[in-house]
């Protein structure tokens, strides 16, 4: 095996190693001198500014600003502030966070735009920050303050800022030597060093608790400490020169070390979760949990970047990353190696020359083939070099042809993956991620680093590659790409609404609404209105086109569509804003929308249906309108009043015989106020007909023969209310007094029936030679009078009536029945 593939390794103690290797070098190399660098996990970016405590020449304004920088060392943005800076710090999102003295906290994102400002709290205001950290915990990025009155606050979430203050801690009247934030189960807590005293500070407790910690030197101090990223560890360095690891709950120490330097380092940051780095001037050291070490010298000041499983090292000329090799990198590449996945590797590089000798390396490693396989893709996955990655991948891809049944999804994942990261480690992109921190960030994660930084074709294209649906993938990320393109000031509207369409086309799950509310929100509301013709869905338009106040062109796409609850809903904002007037005009010209509100009005709102009336001059239907309002119980008492305004409404339309029917029904209201005085009894309200029944029913005759004559009830109607109610009365002799006043009308038959059903067959017997003969024998039979329903009968001749009449007859009917059998007989030999 070929001794520059570890070449940068190092060894630290027994059986582990660190490397060391360059992942940019800087085209133009700049100082780091004097000045400050923050910089941001996964690869992200860096920030630098001016060191306030050293003296440099100052050109400009001299306020204090902030530049930004790809990790590949190429500007990006620039930040001038107003205040003193204190702390700057990067959100898990790549947000630069600036906590400025009087407590605000400013966040913008990597091109330098401003997103949002809170504040601390009133105390830090008025006392003032003298220091912050900004640390990572379950809730996102959070930030802690101490103030000049040496309390600590706290905040666990930038984006839903919510002020903790931590327990005072007694006899603190100067900076604490040193302090960091922990965050343990969901939990965030500061430790606090004072002098020789250690505190952990937690908002769940009303007073800080001391922690006893075992130093060689009792009489150190905690001058400097870090956390690693996991939150698990945490590094100790003291003003003797002495460095402490252990957990971060303090309760377990792994070692304890002189690291030969008297005074505080520059930089104290983890390597992963496996060592502690600690920055001297020409100096860097790593100092393993097993208490070994390993120094690196260094040229310039360099600026050192925790990861969860690396250091990134940010010098004046490149950027490099320190780890420890991968255990399964090892394995197979450290000297001496009899791994299966060794020889898998030299069998793969020997085939590749066309050597014989691949054969005897793959007999060697047979048996154990397959995790051979295994051990090669997972060795690929952690190397930057593209040469060690095909070496990696080549050997895995020549291995698995020798294990037919082997899955092969693991090859194909990883092979993705390193293209992913091939990709996005480019210069161009400059995110120098592992593997490690691509599963931890996962590819959302990346996807969506990806589009803060504006590569939205390098996320498309990866989304494609890695075969993501498309509502998690190229839909989500061309929206984003819509969302920033309405953002932008100066550009033709109908160009960009154009171009984004083209773009977008019908990719599914895109919502044109939602970038059209962004282009709006961006005051961008011609191309807002733009944007909403392409969206298809009319439940989608007609809402946001009525926030922008485009009410016309909303109710047109509701009309188009169909749908009545939508048209209403426009037509109701529409009368919500404007006046009634111009509502009225407006509605007039599209009138599908007039009719649809007419018929709304109808039910919900009859004043406003006779303004509508009123102005397209509709007088029949505000005639109907007034008489609707006339009957309904709650207006009784201006009926007269709607019946008035009903009548001149149908006289206005030239329409004589409904204004006349409206005149009758207001003489007949009036005359039943003049009955209801005169009889107390209710008539008001009443129809004619059953006015005219009360009356005769209270034997009033004369009065209802006066309204017979004046509203010229008909004769047959009037016999019929005078039969029942005579009937009703029990006024057998007046009923026969009326049937002989002239010619009934409607005949004898009703005399017959009314007496008939109150049992009163004498008094129906009286009017039995008035029926009409067709009908007499049916009556006869109806009253029970059989024999002279026989008789007519045969006096007509009707043999189907006699039968009739037989079948009605019991068996204490037998004379009748004799008798209509003679009749029968007599009828039969007639013909």
């Amino acid at each position: 095996m070929s001794v520059l593939l570890t070449a940068d390794w190092c060894s630290v103690g027994r059986d582990e190693y660190y490397r060391k290797f360059e992942v940019y070098k800087w085209e133009d190399s700049f100082s780091m001198e004097n000045v400050i660098m923050t910089s941001c996990s996964y690869g992200g970016p860096f920030a630098v500014r001016r060191d306030p405590k050293k003296l440099v020449q100052v050109q400009g304004s001299g306020k204090p600003s902030v530049a930004i920088y790809t990790a590949a060392g190429a500007f990006v943005s620039s930040i001038l502030l107003t205040k003193s800076v204190i702390e700057v710090g990067w959100s898990t999102t790549e947000d630069l966070l600036c906590i400025e003295d009087d407590g605000s906290v400013l966040r913008y994102d990597i091109f330098g735009n401003h997103q949002h400002t809170f504040s601390m709290c009133d105390e830090a205001r008025v006392t003032k920050v003298i220091e912050a950290k900004v640390f990572t915990c379950a809730g996102g990025t959070g930030v802690a303050i101490l103030t000049s009155s040496y309390r600590f606050f706290l905040v666990n979430s930038v984006k839903e800022p919510k002020t903790r203050p931590m327990p005072e801690i007694p006899g603190l009247n100067a900076p604490p030597s040193s302090w960091g934030v922990i965050v343990e189960d969901r939990q965030t807590k500061i430790l606090v060093a004072k002098e020789r005293e250690l505190y952990l500070l937690s908002h769940n407790d009303s007073r800080p608790v001391p922690v006893v910690l075992e130093f060689s030197d009792r009489l150190s101090s905690v001058v400097e400490m870090a956390v690693s990223v996991d939150n698990r560890q945490i590094g100790l360095f003291t003003d003797k020169g002495r460095l402490w690891i252990g957990s971060s709950d303090l309760r377990s120490k792994y070692c304890e070390i002189d690291t030969s330097h008297a005074y505080r380092p520059l930089q104290l940051a983890w390597c992963g979760s496996d060592g502690v780095l600690g920055v001297w001037d020409g100096t860097l050291l790593l100092v393993t949990k097993n208490g070994d070490t390993l120094t690196y010298p260094c040229d310039s000041k360099v600026h050192v970047v925790a990861e969860i499983d690396c250091a990134r090292v940010i010098s004046s000329s490149s950027h490099e990353i320190l780890q420890s090799v991968p255990s399964v990198v090892q394995k197979i590449l450290r000297i001496n190696s009899v791994d299966p996945g060794l020889y898998l590797l030299e069998a793969s590089r020997q085939f590749q020359r066309r050597n014989h000798t691949a054969d005897e390396y793959i007999r060697l490693v047979k048996d154990n083939l397959p995790l051979a396989v295994e051990n090669c893709i997972e060795a690929a996955g952690y190397e930057f070099s593209h040469d060690n990655q095909k070496m990696f991948i080549r050997a895995a891809q020549f291995g698995k042809g020798f294990v037919p049944d082997l899955d092969p999804e693991n090859y194909v994942r990883m092979c993705r993956v390193l293209r992913v990261l091939n990709a996005v480690r480019d210069h161009k992109v400059s995110l120098p991620i592992t593997n490690t921190q691509l599963r931890k960030m996962n590819i959302v994660g990346l996807l969506e680093r990806l589009i803060r930084r504006r590569h939205y074709y390098m996320a498309i294209q990866i989304c494609k590659h890695l075969k993501l649906p498309p509502a998690e993938g190229s839909s989500r990320i061309l929206a984003e790409w819509a969302f920033y393109k309405v953002a932008q000031a100066k550009q033709d509207r109908e160009q960009v609404a154009r171009e984004i369409a083209s773009k977008l086309g019908k990719a599914p799950g895109i919502s044109y609404k939602d970038i059209a509310l962004r282009a709006n929100n961006c005051g961008h509301k011609h191309l807002a209105i733009r944007l909403m013709d392409y969206e298809p869905r009319a439940r989608e338009q007609v809402p946001l086109l009525l926030d922008l106040g485009e009410e016309v062109p909303a109710l047109l796409k509701a009309m188009e569509s169909g749908d009545t609850d939508l048209i209403y809903s426009v037509l109701l904002r529409m009368h919500a804003k404007m006046p009634l007037a111009d509502f009225y005009l407006k509605i007039r010209n599209y009138p599908l929308a007039q009719s649809l509100y007419i018929k709304y009005s109808y039910e919900n709102n009859n004043k406003e249906l006779h303004d509508i009336h009123d102005q397209e001059s509709n007088y029949n239907a505000q005639a109907a309108l007034h008489l609707k309002d006339a009957y309904l119980p709650k207006n009784s008492g201006t009926r007269e009043a709607s019946l008035a305004a009903a009548r001149q409404s149908y006289k206005n339309a030239r329409n004589d015989f409904l204004a006349g029917a409206c005149d009758e029904q207001l003489r007949l209201l009036k005359i039943q106020r003049t009955l209801e005085d005169k009889f107390g009894r209710e008539f008001f309200g009443q129809s004619l007909h059953d006015t005219v029944e009360i009356l005769l029913t209270l034997k009033e005759v004369k009065v209802a023969e006066s309204l017979r004559n004046e509203f010229k009830i008909p004769d047959r109607r009037y016999w019929w209310l005078r039969i029942l109610a005579h009937a009703r009365n029990g006024e057998w002799k007046q009923l026969e007094n009326f049937s002989k006043e002239k010619k009934s009308p409607i005949g004898y038959e009703p005399f017959v029936d009314v007496c008939f059903e109150r049992n009163e067959r004498e008094e129906a017997q009286k009017y039995m030679s008035r029926v009409r003969d067709d009908l007499k024998v049916k009556y006869y039979v109806k009253i029970g009078m059989l024999k002279q329903a026989a008789q007519t009968a045969f006096d007509q001749k009707d043999t189907q009536a006699l039968i009739a009449v037989q079948s009605k007859c019991g068996s204490a009917e037998q004379n009748v029945i004799e008798q209509i059998n003679t009749f029968l007989t007599q009828l039969s030999s007639r013909k």
